[in-house]
């Protein structure tokens, strides 16, 4: 396939020895089909195995760097997946997280659900100062097994429940200090500084910098997908969450006297 990612919603690109795979559905506001997702996995397969390449940028357009899913369920022309591929053989967060080859994450807006979490699983996420954030998944119903893994991991338990049981929106400066990305930079600054980024690591040597981050991945701990696909597949509160929200209205589990 060369350089493409078997979807219409990212684009590489090279420069030098980065790979650039840039979120491009605008119409969309970048939310993931199914094929962007595994698409962003063909990206990080491809700089692993390479031999021009060294490292990887992912990066959007516009103000959204990515939302997560997109739960209208849409897909784009030329969307193309493997055969027999469903759940956690789609998504890319551990593949990310696993990478040998360095992944940056440049956030430049928005980023919320899945695009959150391939920025927490990048191994240096930089956020212009604009970028904003939140774990929105409880508020469709969503049970998100790396989000509870992962959150704990970066910020602790007491941050962790807060934005997960919230779900509020946080701006670049609270995400800095909390620990869920580790770099703001201005706006104008982001790409240059995404690409430093790269260099810095790159500069570490490969064998042990793998090393390290097996050591730190374990940090991690088990990661409850049977949970979280079994309640997807079968739970009613995904269904009436993304029904909900389709429908710009209120899902039936928020009390109807509730004070505001």
């Amino acid at each position: 396939m060369g350089d493409a990612l078997g979807t219409s919603g990212l684009r590489f690109e090279r420069e030098g020895s980065i790979g650039w795979c840039v979120i491009d559905r605008p119409a969309a506001r970048n939310a993931f089909t199914p094929a962007m997702y595994f698409g962003l996995k063909r990206a990080v397969r491809l700089v692993n195995s390479d031999p021009d390449l060294a490292a990887l940028i992912i990066t959007g357009v516009d103000d959204v760097f990515a939302p997560g899913g997109d739960l209208g369920g849409r897909s784009e022309p030329g969307d193309s997946l493997p055969e027999g591929l469903a759940g956690n053989d789609v998504v890319p967060f551990l593949t990310i997280r696993d990478s040998r080859a360095p992944v940056i994450a440049a956030v430049n807006g928005i980023c919320q659900a899945g695009g959150l979490l391939v920025a927490m699983m990048s191994d240096i996420a930089v956020a212009s100062d604009r970028a904003t954030f939140r774990v929105p998944e409880l508020l469709r119903g969503i049970p998100d097994a790396t989000f509870a893994a992962a959150l704990p991991a970066h910020i602790g338990i007491a941050a962790a429940r807060d934005l997960m049981l919230s779900a509020r929106r946080f701006d670049a400066a609270e995400a800095q200090r909390l620990g869920v990305i580790s770099r703001v930079v201005p706006h104008e600054n982001l790409r240059a500084a995404a690409l430093e980024a790269a260099r810095e690591v790159l500069q570490t040597s490969p064998e042990a910098r793998a090393q390290v981050k097996r050591m730190l991945n374990e940090r991690y701990g088990f990661i409850d997908y049977q949970t979280m696909f079994g309640a997807l597949e079968s739970s009613p509160e995904p269904r009436e969450g993304m029904r909900a929200f389709m429908e710009k209205r209120n899902p039936n589990w928020i009390p109807a006297d509730l004070p505001t």
